[in-house]
């Protein structure tokens, strides 16, 4: 008797945090569409009879639900769908790990600046405030200018302008734990800074994080649109959901199905993570007690 009401009291965060997000109705639809479009993306490709890259001539600008092209073909006769499936495994694929690698740097950097304080903290954080001055999208513009474009180098580029937001997130998270009483026995009992740090206060920070990563998806994401828009990120024939606006700008009149299917892509993954962003914060909120 005594075991199953331990295990209910442990498991109560957590049916509190899932039932927080149940009610929150856009998280889950965003939650579901996301699913729909990983999925899509990893496993369409191989359904479909066309590859992304098998050109038909013969078949240029097929409008939608023309035969086997459910979403039409391009001004090469490919297929929209397939390349739309393979784009995403791209758009996904960069702003999944573009999120991974700015957590990480964020982490550290707003971990040892909350930490220490002082002048450490100080140096850390001018430095953040140094890279926020300048807008994101000129500075990744900036950047990608002087490298050479393809998908290894459009991910850290993005990374590399998104890490500040979750440096000040982690840093005032950390900043208001280090004095409370399980950091405090940390220290008495002899953990090292770094153990304090990453074991103790960071794992206490998780909700603000998980959210910053969930949004820094959808902000890696459009970036990925804006760069490859632009011609400097993911280069053809490789396909990805901004590239496939930048050569379908030319056709918006005569082919418009070329624009709409990457940019409905595109908005659906970006309002989606942005959602379940917003359904994470609520749910992993401990001060919100929802019956």
């Amino acid at each position: 008797m005594a075991t199953a009401t331990l295990s209910t009291v442990q498991l109560a965060p957590g049916q509190a945090a899932w039932r927080r997000f149940r009610r929150h109705r856009l998280a889950l639809a965003g939650a579901l569409i996301i699913l729909v479009l990983v999925l899509g993306s990893a496993f369409g490709p191989y359904l479909l009879p066309f590859d992304d890259t098998y050109i038909d001539i013969m078949k240029r600008f097929a409008p939608p639900l023309s035969g086997a092209h459910i979403l039409g073909t391009d001004e090469l006769g490919r297929d929209v769908l397939a390349r739309l499936l393979m784009g995403g495994r791209v758009s996904l694929s960069i702003g999944i790990v573009a999120m991974v690698i700015a957590m990480a740097v964020g982490i550290v950097v707003g971990a040892f600046a909350g930490f220490y304080g002082g002048a450490v903290g100080a140096v850390l954080m001018r430095l953040v405030d140094a890279v926020l001055c300048f807008p994101t999208i000129f500075l990744l513009l900036a950047l990608a200018a002087l490298t050479e474009p393809g998908l290894v180098t459009t991910t850290v580029l993005i990374a590399a302008t998104a890490w500040m937001a979750v440096a000040r997130v982690v840093e005032a998270q950390v900043r208001s734990l280090r004095e409370r009483e399980f950091a405090v026995a940390a220290l008495a009992f002899g953990s090292s800074n770094l153990r304090i740090m990453f074991r103790e206060l960071v794992p206490n920070a998780i909700a603000p994080i998980v959210v910053a990563a969930t949004l820094n998806v959808a902000k890696a994401i459009l970036l990925e649109s804006y760069v490859s828009y632009l011609g400097y990120g993911i280069q053809p024939p490789a396909a990805s959901w901004g590239n496939m606006l930048n050569n379908a700008q030319i056709y918006l009149t005569s082919a418009p199905w070329l624009a709409i299917a990457p940019g409905v892509a595109i908005t659906l993954a970006v309002t989606s993570f942005n959602f379940l962003g917003d359904g994470l914060r609520d749910a992993l909120d401990p001060r919100m007690n929802i019956p």
